[in-house]
């Protein structure tokens, strides 16, 4: 009874109950009638009812594989989905921090560079060292990256070259798995109204970053959505 039960638990799988409850029945020599013996009463299991002992224990080995299989499955799923979740919320606090610290770039210019749907330049003293950097948003594939240039030069300026290190944008990776096809990036003048493209540059004031986040592209009803607002606080009209 307390494998029957482990079974249940395992897999909730009417078949396990079948297959040992079919193998107490042969144990108990009332599975098969007694026309079929081929030897006397009483002197244990007959040819047929081996056999039939032995494709009911396979069956039963191969239900239990494929439970465990599918456990597992479930689990790596579960486990990766969780990693990818927290590696998401952890980008997004970030990038809200560093988007709500916005300014002028050190070459005067403006706050924001470009505000597309899938991408985000703007500019910000990201790590403090009192020089405010090129900041880029934007996804490749299902990673979101963000790119990173500092200034140079006298008088200061944003230079980008890839075949040269010294000017190269540098980028990682802030998020994997991500899905989006709705939008990351959404704007709002100070009514909270959404912005469309041609106004995005000099009527935002406050944005939403969203994300839709999973490690299975074939389970989108696990999709998990993050939703981050942030207050430009240079733009803001209320002071």
């Amino acid at each position: 009874m307390l494998i029957l039960y482990n079974l249940r638990s395992l897999g909730k799988n009417k078949n396990f109950v079948f297959i040992f409850y079919s193998l107490h029945l042969i144990m108990n020599k009332k599975f098969i009638p007694h026309l079929f013996s081929f030897g006397k009463k009483g002197e244990g299991f007959t040819l047929i009812e081996s056999l039939i002992t032995i494709a009911i224990f396979i069956l039963g080995l191969a239900a239990i594989t494929g439970s465990i299989f599918g456990l597992y499955r479930a689990y790596y799923y579960t486990f990766q989905q969780t990693q990818a979740i927290e590696e998401a919320r952890n980008g997004v606090e970030i990038m809200v921090k560093q988007i709500r610290e916005a300014k002028q770039g050190d070459d005067g210019a403006y706050i924001i560079e470009k505000a597309d749907d899938y991408e985000f330049i703007f500019y910000s003293d990201i790590d403090k060292d009192n020089e405010t950097e090129r900041v880029r948003y934007f996804i490749v594939g299902a990673d979101f990256k963000q790119g990173v240039i500092k200034p140079i030069g006298s008088p200061l300026e944003y230079i980008i070259e890839p075949t040269n290190p010294l000017y190269s944008e540098r980028i990682s990776i802030l998020s994997k798995y991500v899905r989006n096809l709705p939008p990351i990036f959404h704007y709002f003048d100070g009514d909270e109204n959404e912005l469309p493209a041609p106004a995005r540059l000099k009527d935002t004031k406050t944005m939403r970053v969203y994300l839709v986040v999973n490690v299975d592209p074939n389970k989108s009803q696990q999709n998990f959505i993050l939703e981050s607002e942030v207050l430009l606080r240079n733009l803001k009209t209320n002071l």
